[in-house]
């Protein structure tokens, strides 16, 4: 069973959000003070492989410092990251979903908006900003997901890619 997982962070390098997508559960978010190593394995009990995006080098590495959780010594772990550059696919996330046609709720928000959503949310009780970011980091994992189905397609990428549904 597999877990598709990104976090977003504060400007101080706290997790904000964690995000994780499972096929049987849907979307899993842990949110502020209720990020923690017991919620964390309770959202990932079943799972035996962890799923993410240059994960390798943040996400997980962030896990480990600030939760002291090390998902690499108990999980299996595919960074796509690596898949998407053996493929020839270049960029961070949503480029690599523009490119093969993986559409997004949250368009034009990139990793560096997460901080401040974060910040409007926290210091002037911003409902609307921390939705933004939640519907951000939820498009993040599912888009994931996608992501790993296409790569794992027994067909070459297409040339000019058709738009994709977007799991719900």
């Amino acid at each position: 069973m597999r877990a598709y997982l990104d976090i977003e962070t504060t400007y101080s390098g706290t997790i904000s959000v964690l995000g994780i997508y499972r096929h049987d559960y849907g979307s899993i978010q842990l949110v502020g003070g209720g990020i923690c190593d017991l919620a964390l394995y309770d959202a990932l009990s079943g799972i035996t492989t962890i799923v993410t995006f240059n994960g390798s080098s943040f996400d997980l590495p962030v896990i480990r410092r600030r939760l002291h959780v090390d998902l690499l010594a108990e999980f299996a772990h595919r960074d796509l990251l690596r898949d998407c550059r053996r493929r020839g696919l270049r960029g961070g996330l949503k480029v690599v979903e523009e490119t093969l046609g993986i559409a997004r709720a949250s368009t034009g928000l990139s990793g560096r908006d997460a901080p401040q959503l974060w910040e409007r949310y926290e210091q002037y009780g911003d409902q609307a900003a921390l939705q933004i970011l939640l519907d951000y980091n939820r498009d993040d994992i599912v888009n994931l997901a996608l992501l790993e189905a296409i790569l794992d397609a027994d067909h070459p990428l297409p040339a000019n890619p058709a738009r994709l549904v977007k799991l719900q």
